[in-house]
This record gives C-alpha cells, structure tokens and sequence, in this order.
C-alpha cells in the first residue's frame, strides 16, 4: 500500500514531499518531525505524504453528538529507525479558515530520552506536569518556534522515555491562506 500512495501522491503533484522524504525505517525521529515542519499548515493529504500511510476519519470525543469544531484523522503504525515506532498519527484540523492543524505522534518501542531531544531543542522549557491522577498523565517539555510549539511528552508510566511529540503551529491570518 505505501509504494502505490507513493506513486499516487507523485502523480497527484506532491512529488516535492514524497519523492524527497518518506517516513519508514530508516529514518529518524528527527527527520520526520523536520519534514514536517514543513507542511504547515497540515492538511490530511501533507501529513500522509509524509508518514507514507491512510489517515481515516474518526472522532476521538465519545460524544454522542457531533464534533463541529474538529475534524479528526488517524493513522500508524509507522516504524522508523533504530527500532522507533510512531504507534499513532493523530491530525486535528479545526473547521474554521486560517487553522494550521494540531499534530501529535504517539512513540513506541525504544527509548528517546530527554537528553537525547534537548540536543535537538536545546530551548525547552515544562510546559505541562502529572497531577497524581493516572500513569497516563505527561510531562510536557516545549518550544516556541518561527511556525508555533513543539512540545515532547513523557508519560508517568515510563518518565526517562519520550511518548509523544505535539505539533502545535500558529493561527494563520484567514487574509492569508494560500492553497
């Protein structure tokens, strides 16, 4: 399936991403995060042109009525290198002009640490902390970027082992919006 959503996306016109980065095992945390970046604002279509996998519909909220303020797409498993796993792609993208998306890998298998992220993002600072509540509950350690924060989570289940990476860029200037 990703070598033909590969061929796909290169007929559609995404070449420039796709033929230049795709994320699969032999890449890195660090550069999928980078080519990323560079998608702002997320759409449904740059997200799997960089991931290499279907991003399907789903509302996470469990309410009984529907999410008129968000569309949200998942996807994964997607492996990359030294054993990392992105177990989840969760894009959220708000049904109002000018909204970049919200990005969240969820991370699995091996261990990053934190020592190992400020040598990326040098210029993180606590963002979010447990509050005793559940083993799910993060530290949160952010960014502010030219494009919006980056921020990287460790769960209470596993505090030394980074769980997932939250991209979240600015609001962009409905004014401005390009296609």
């Amino acid at each position: 399936m990703p070598a033909v959503l590969f061929q796909v996306a290169s007929l559609a016109g995404c070449h420039s991403v796709a033929g230049r980065f795709r994320a699969h095992a032999d890449n890195t945390p660090w550069q999928t995060i980078d080519t990323l970046v560079e998608q702002i604002p997320f759409t449904k279509t740059k997200v799997e042109n960089v991931v290499m996998t279907q991003l399907n519909v789903k509302d996470t909220s469990q309410s009984p009525f529907p999410n008129t303020a968000f569309q949200f797409y998942m996807g994964g498993p997607i492996p990359l290198s030294n054993g990392m796993l992105i177990s989840k792609v969760d894009l959220r993208i708000r049904h109002k002009p000018g909204h970049p998306g919200f990005l969240v890998l969820n991370l699995d298998v091996t261990c990053t640490e934190l020592a190992e992220v400020r040598a990326h993002y040098s210029d993180l600072r606590v963002t979010d902390r447990p509050r005793g509540i559940s083993l799910d509950e993060v530290t949160s350690y952010s960014t502010e970027l030219q494009w919006g924060k980056l921020s990287f989570s460790f769960k209470e289940r596993n505090p030394k082992c980074l769980s997932s990476v939250a991209f979240k860029p600015t609001l962009i200037e409905t004014g401005s919006v390009g296609e």
